[in-house]
């Protein structure tokens, strides 16, 4: 999903502008942009200040650039982020969807470990991608301490395959195992997650993107690449796909690609993600077309919601992405959480 580049062609991208900002950083100079080259100059001015004499902000700026750094040496070490589907068997006509529900230690990034709940021990759950009218089972087993459900949320289905304990069937004790079967209805951006003690399982890992994927393509956009990118916050932080800022991946894409992206607020809050230097085309909303598609350059997203946007890769460079809740994405340590970059190459 999505084209790979080395950490190499980045630096080549990125690091001169960080380089740029270090050198400020330790010199007192100042940074501005100037010339055609698109990158910041430094104004070598200012003589050197010595280390244990920075400033504050030349300590801030430092700090910034370190976690810079860090997501540039990350680059491509974590194949999964963007690609992570969950395999299936087929049993005559069903596709069989096998999920086991544990407790593990989660690393948001950095060795940043949470006692987390994971579908298949990665968070978040791996993406299940049917086509409608597929049959579809759900082969659940609880590795937990506590009981669970799976919500298929979104998906029209009958109500004894909704997923809600003591509504629609009993709880998946520990160390039992329950099976959904249902026919894939309504296409779309959909979610599968928990929804039994849901405050505490959702936002620690029992989450993960289900898209059903039409029968009839005709109002589906020809795109290069495609992108789920899962929102969530509270019990591991604030986190896009699992990960926190530096330890997300960039999208990456080519001068003239028009990408999709899926959005999942699976949080507890609301998160505007905001894209710098081109708009959004927002077309789906909670897995259904709308009548009329808009632009943004920030979409609100609550709890809950989905939705599909087309990113038409006009404009070349290094772009931030983040949630623009500005406490979920940036400090005086630099920036953290709900950030990543769309870089567009030419």
């Amino acid at each position: 999903m999505g084209n790979q580049l080395g950490r190499r062609e980045f630096l080549k991208m990125a690091g001169a502008a960080a380089g740029a900002t270090a050198a400020a950083a330790a010199t007192g100079g100042r940074v501005f942009a100037s010339g055609n080259s698109g990158l910041p100059q430094q104004d070598t001015t200012p003589e050197v200040t010595p280390p244990a004499e920075l400033a504050y902000w030349q300590t801030m700026d430092l700090h910034h650039e370190d976690g810079v750094r860090i997501y540039l040496d990350n680059v491509g070490k974590d194949p999964t982020f963007w690609d992570n589907k969950m395999p299936f068997e087929m049993d005559g006509d069903v596709k069989v969807f096998n999920i086991v529900c544990q407790e593990i230690d989660w690393d948001t990034g950095g060795g940043m470990l949470f006692p987390a709940m994971a579908y298949n021990g990665t968070v978040p759950g791996p993406e299940i991608r049917v086509t409608e009218g597929e049959v579809v089972r759900l082969v659940v087993r609880n590795e937990m301490n506590q009981s669970t459900a799976i919500h298929p949320h979104g998906i029209l289905l009958p109500n004894s395959q909704d997923g809600v304990p003591y509504i629609t069937q009993p709880p998946i004790t520990p160390g039992s195992e329950f099976i959904y079967e249902f026919t894939a209805p309504n296409p779309g951006s959909h979610m599968y997650h928990s929804h039994h003690n849901s405050a505490e399982q959702v936002t620690r890992g029992l989450l993960g993107p289900f898209v059903i994927e039409p029968l009839d393509t005709s109002r589906e956009p020809v795109v290069s690449a495609e992108y789920n990118m899962i929102l969530n916050d509270s019990a591991l932080g604030f986190t896009l796909n699992g990960k926190g800022f530096p330890y997300t991946q960039p999208i990456i894409a080519k001068l003239g690609d028009k990408i999709r992206v899926r959005y999942y607020n699976e949080g507890l809050m609301i998160h505007p993600m905001h894209l710098h230097g081109i708009p959004q085309t927002v077309f789906a909303k909670d897995g259904f077309h709308l009548p009329v598609p808009y632009l943004v350059d920030t979409l609100n997203i609550a709890p809950g919601e989905r939705y599909d946007v087309l990113i038409d890769c006009d404009n070349p460079g290094v772009w931030a992405f983040h949630c623009h809740i500005l406490s979920h994405a940036e400090g005086p340590d630099g920036m953290f959480g709900m950030v990543t970059t769309l870089i567009v190459q030419e």
